[in-house]
């Protein structure tokens, strides 16, 4: 008998629904896993879903398990968190993390999948692959003992980023959103909440992850002379307008982008893709994380979830997806 599951596909921009698909049986060197949870990451899957994925990047944003193309119909999606049913022995019964879309069940070859560590839940776990985006800015913006540092933009990636430099030694560091409501988060993950007319500048470092020209604008007032801006924002096909006149040059400021799809130059040859995913997973052992997952729902209800996220009718960082047990 084929065994099946059920899979999110998005059908056409800004239209999702669950498909039954086909799966094969593991092969030795492959792993069953039952989902747990997923999540939603809100900036990136957001701008999938409307099909905001420029044509010229349809080949660099493909996720590692994606089926289908942009704009659609594609089955998108990175943060899953499951049980390993079938596979070797040692991983049987083990909670694991894998980059696969949102669907009930899947089957992937053995290194696709990283065994959470037993501090760590499985619904925090869901966040590995944000976590790991944010570590591996921190290594392109290796910043120092003592510096005064402003994330600039206040949702999942912002916040993971602001979290990690919580714990740096005599780091001076704001978390800077438009949203009055972000302080909270702030508060929780013990750094300073600014708006962005308040922050405080003459910044050594500036991480920028708003994803709007304002916020970039912004990044670059508050760098000291020769400071740099690191650019987590993906923008999708929106142009972004930035301030390269004025203060630009006299100051000799950087703007340096970090993207998670290559190891930092200042680890590259020296870590690799799963020891960087290991100590993200072992910096979720933290429950200040918990701060980002901001909203639950079930498997079932993804097609009518995700049009609310991308509408910001939910005001989500993570939005957690909970899959059925027992299937």
């Amino acid at each position: 008998m084929t065994r099946t599951a059920q899979a999110f596909w998005l059908a056409t921009p800004g239209e999702g629904e669950i498909r039954e698909v086909a799966l094969p049986d593991p092969g030795p060197d492959e792993v069953l896993v039952r989902t747990l949870h997923s999540g939603v990451s809100r900036g990136t899957e957001t701008l999938v879903f409307r099909g905001g994925v420029p044509e010229s990047q349809h080949a660099a944003m493909r996720a590692p398990f994606q089926e289908g193309d942009f704009p659609a119909p594609v089955k998108y999606g990175y943060l899953s968190v499951g049980v390993v049913e079938q596979g070797p022995a040692h991983l049987v019964g083990r909670t694991v993390f894998c980059l696969y879309p949102h669907q009930t069940h899947y089957v992937v070859p053995v290194e696709a999948v990283t065994v959470v560590p037993a501090s760590v839940p499985p619904s925090r776990a869901v966040l590995a692959g944000t976590v790991e985006t944010a570590l591996n800015a921190l290594w392109d913006a290796a910043p120092l003992v003592g510096d005064r540092i402003a994330v600039v933009g206040a949702g999942m990636v912002g916040a993971s980023v602001a979290a990690i430099l919580s714990r740096f030694p005599a780091a001076k560091v704001q978390l800077v959103d438009a949203d009055p409501a972000r302080a909270g988060v702030a508060r929780a993950l013990g750094v300073e909440f600014t708006l962005p007319a308040d922050a405080t500048g003459d910044c050594d470092l500036v991480v920028h992850a708003s994803a709007t020209s304002a916020g970039l604008t912004r990044s670059l007032e508050l760098l000291a002379a020769e400071g740099t801006v690191i650019e987590l924002s993906w923008y999708g096909d929106r142009q972004v307008g930035v301030p390269l006149g004025e203060f630009f040059h006299s100051r000799r400021l950087t703007i340096r982008s970090s993207q998670v799809g290559g190891i930092a130059p200042a680890r590259r040859g020296r870590r690799s893709y799963a020891d960087r995913l290991a100590v993200a997973l072992d910096l979720l052992a933290d429950p200040v994380f918990d701060t980002l997952l901001t909203g639950e729902s079930d498997f079932a209800e993804l097609p009518s979830v995700l049009p609310r996220l991308a509408g910001g009718e939910l005001a989500a960082m993570c939005h957690l997806i909970t899959y059925p047990t027992g299937e």
